[in-house]
């Protein structure tokens, strides 16, 4: 992690340094408006407005992009057509919400149970084919992926401890449409599709026993441990993409030297994002435990168990389109690389 960090900062230096040197007249700035899905007080927000304010300063003042938190312009789910009608050039969000219209976004962005940590992922879009197959599904709808980062793996919350996967047989989770509603159905769950505004009151109130959201940090940050005092971590499952896509023609349209600070910027924010996670989480898991709170670490033999039931997911999903099998083919090859499976 350090290497990559130190490499990144190095490239980063000399861009500003070759830029600064540079007179460059910017009467008229590129402008571009950008909206995420995250909320403003996320530190994956912060990290990507951040990077966007260094734009600026590494294009001498030849572009600018304006950040916006989720729904601040259009609705989350409508940012795929906003991006290619050009109300916004640009989203910084999740493809998985697309899968409806390419099923292969889904297992692409997030093979659920397949990565242990973010270098292996970042490895697989980095240098194993997930960018370019990114881009191909992004292609027919005249979009462009910028860069990929990662927010860290995700925890299951609960009201009761987690420790094998019978335990989740009989229960009622809080999941996404998808490949982890899936896997939970297989063990014996039951799925309740909810957006993130009524989980704390469904939790409440009993309607479900636990969820599938995020990191440590940002359960924390909903409230979710006031009333769920279990969690698993390390997380088990997801550990998903995010993707910085914009529209194509508005991304022709910039210089070349402008393309590269942004593809250098945004991948240097994807290692500022995990950092500022990983110092948030560690400060959500105090005072998560000075709540109470309990975190269950699964033994290998246990995750063993539950991959092999996601692999039996994976294959359904590989059946959905001759691009999803092409994607979940590529992570296969890559999970058996890393000894996960055989």
């Amino acid at each position: 992690m350090g290497q990559k960090r130190l490499w990144l900062v190095l490239v980063l230096s000399m861009v500003v340094a070759s830029f600064l040197a540079t007179p460059v007249m910017a009467a008229n700035p590129i402008k571009w408006k950008i909206q995420t899905y995250w909320s403003p007080v996320e530190e994956s927000y912060k990290a990507f407005a951040d990077a966007c304010k260094r734009v600026k300063v590494l294009t001498n003042g030849r572009m600018e992009i304006a950040p916006y938190p989720g729904g601040a312009i259009i609705p989350d789910f409508e940012a795929l057509e906003a991006v290619q009608n050009n109300i916004l050039q640009g989203m910084y969000t999740w493809a998985g919400y697309w899968a409806g219209k390419e099923p292969a976004f889904a297992p692409l962005t997030d093979f659920v149970c397949g990565y242990r940590n973010v270098w292996e992922l970042s490895g697989f879009m980095y240098y194993k084919g997930g960018l370019d197959m990114l881009n191909e599904l992004y292609k027919p709808f005249g979009l462009y992926t910028i860069a990929v980062a990662s927010w860290g793996v995700e925890n299951f919350v609960s009201k009761y401890p987690i420790r094998r996967i019978e335990d989740f047989k009989g229960h009622k989770f809080r999941a996404p449409h998808g490949i982890t509603a899936e896997i939970l159905a297989e063990l014996g769950a039951g799925v309740v599709v909810l957006p993130g505004t009524e989980v704390y009151s469904a939790l409440d109130k009993g309607v479900i026993d636990g969820m599938d959201w995020a990191t440590v940090s940002m359960n924390h940050r909903m409230g979710f441990h006031e009333i769920a005092k279990y969690y698993i971590d390390p997380g088990i499952h997801s550990l998903g993409v995010n993707d910085l896509t914009v529209n194509l023609k508005e991304w022709n349209k910039l210089p070349k030297d402008i393309q590269e600070i942004l593809k250098i910027n945004f991948r240097a924010m994807a290692v500022e994002k995990l950092e500022r996670i990983y110092i948030d989480c560690v400060k959500a898991r105090n005072e998560v435990a000075e709540m109470g709170g309990t975190a269950i670490t699964w033994t290998p033999e246990e995750r063993a168990r539950l991959l092999k039931v996601a692999q039996k997911v994976w294959k359904k999903w590989a059946d959905k389109s001759p691009k999803a099998k092409k994607v979940v083919d590529a992570h296969r090859a890559w999970v058996k690389d890393l000894g996960y499976i055989d």
